[in-house]
């Protein structure tokens, strides 16, 4: 694999420490970064480095103001807790985010009012270069690169409970884990499904000095919503029909422990007051009951979901989001740390319990090749899934449409009839859609027709179509 496909999507921007770059400093000088693989951008002392950036506001309210970073990644908005705040009407509170990758810096709308705009072309996502202008509403802001680098935070480690990997996305992520672990503070896990969000809170729980109090696990995504109060903060006795005794909550059974809030981004609107004020006060009151008692638990939740896309929808209480976001903790996706895959095959089979000799083809360089170019949209629970595939058909069997592609969706082929290319991506869209719907409901379909706001019928309708059981 070289170099440039191996560190696809990696959210770094390297540079060598102690080189003088001769467009070091020159915004006006194109594209000035310089992209290294890890082990050619290293301090003396063997960490990676990467190279910091600065924010101008050059039109627009705040007028001259700079803004330099301190890590990859800049959140900027309107809401003060921003690492940009940027005080405009003009600019939604959470209205893009910046970070660096080997192509450059990367720049992602979340949904703003007004759009990001970059060199004068509006973009959901764009790359930066050198003296690029980014337009948020009334504000036009110029980057630049820096002389300077910053030093990367990475665990000694190669794993963190369940989680393995050795490459420099998942080391800082086990970084983050182990400070969360050795901290009392409120975690949220962010990442694609199948990231190990779940293995993630586990791990922080059991290497916490909470690890011999309660774990409990609540997912706020497979639970009906007129049930869900009652899952979190328990009931009285005739609270509601059928309440025949009282019952705890889940913030009562984990006193001392942890609660893992699973999905956070699907909590109900009118349950994020309660949730909030668990955070702010430690305090619950059962469902049916006029009087509050105290909670000694320790908070992680996990979602999917970008949450302040959601809260820019008005579907996510800022307040809460930012109570939830003391400590905030990416989940890399495997298109982010593909040289984690040999180890993560490795691992897999062998915790399916079979000789090594009737796993002999899924452990072969040509094999392993062929995974690693692979998409995995479904990340580390998709490759599992694959692997128990080819152990059925004793094996290496073909990589589903999905798998097989680099990019996690269909190519369009405008040498192909308009009506022919439309159907395709269609069905590729249905196909994946119908599977994760699935999945997060258990296979439940009822549930899942009402997620998706479909008939029932017509969702086993498009199952057959598709080829998908339930």
């Amino acid at each position: 694999m070289a170099p440039s496909d191996r560190y696809r999507d990696i959210p770094l921007t390297l540079s060598q420490e102690g080189k003088e770059s001769p467009e070091a400093g020159d915004s006006q000088g194109g594209n000035v970064h310089e992209t290294l693989p890890y082990e050619h951008a290293r301090r003396p002392d063997g960490l990676p480095t990467v190279r910091r950036f600065r924010l101008t506001v050059v039109e627009g309210p705040g007028l001259g103001t700079v803004w330099e970073s301190a890590s990859t990644t800049c959140s900027i908005g309107s809401h003060p807790l921003n690492d940009f705040p940027l005080d405009d009407s003009t600019v939604s509170r959470f209205h893009c985010e910046l970070r660096l990758s080997p192509r450059g810096p990367l720049v992602k709308d979340l949904e703003s009012t007004n759009g990001v705009i970059i060199d004068g072309v509006q973009v959901v996502e764009g790359f930066l270069r050198g003296g690029s202008l980014l337009r948020l509403g009334r504000a036009v802001l110029r980057f630049d690169f820096s002389a300077e680098n910053n030093r990367l935070q990475l665990s000694e480690h190669t794993r963190f409970g369940s989680l393995v990997g050795n490459s420099v996305a998942m080391r800082q992520c086990f970084a983050l884990l182990e400070r969360a672990a050795s901290r009392d503070v409120t975690v949220l896990l962010e990442g694609e499904t199948g990231t190990g969000k779940s293995q993630a809170a586990q791990a922080i729980h059991e290497a916490s000095s909470r690890r011999d109090k309660p774990f409990i696990v609540v997912d706020c995504g497979a639970i009906p919503s007129n049930l869900l109060e009652s899952e979190l903060f328990g009931h009285e006795k005739g609270a509601f029909t059928g309440a025949m005794l009282r019952r705890a909550g889940a913030f009562e059974e984990a006193h001392g422990g942890t609660v893992f809030l699973d999905e956070i981004g699907e909590l109900p609107a009118e349950l994020q007051p309660k949730l909030l004020r668990v955070l702010e006060n430690r305090e619950i009151r059962r469902v049916g009951s006029n009087t509050y008692q105290s909670v000694d638990i320790r908070l992680i939740a996990a979602t999917h979901r970008e949450l302040r896309t959601e809260v820019n929808a008005g579907r996510f209480r800022s307040d809460l989001f930012f109570r939830l976001a003391v400590l905030r903790i990416p989940m890399p996706s495997l298109r982010q740390r593909p040289e984690d895959l040999p180890i993560l095959v490795e691992r897999i089979l062998d915790s399916m319990g079979e000789a090594v000799e009737d796993t002999g083809a899924l452990r072969t360089p040509e094999f392993i090749s062929r995974v690693q170019h692979a998409a995995w949209p479904g990340n580390v629970r998709e490759l599992r899934n694959y692997l128990e595939r080819c152990l059925v058909f004793e094996d290496a069997v073909a990589l589903s449409e999905e798998e097989s592609h680099a990019s996690g969706s269909v190519e369009v082929d405008p040498s192909q009839p308009y009506a022919e290319q439309r159907r395709r991506i269609t069905d590729d869209f249905e196909r994946r859609y119908l599977r994760a719907l699935l999945e997060k409901h258990q296979g439940k379909v009822a549930q899942a027709a009402t997620t998706a706001g479909v008939d029932r019928v017509h969702l086993y309708r498009l199952l057959r179509r598709h080829g998908i059981k339930p």
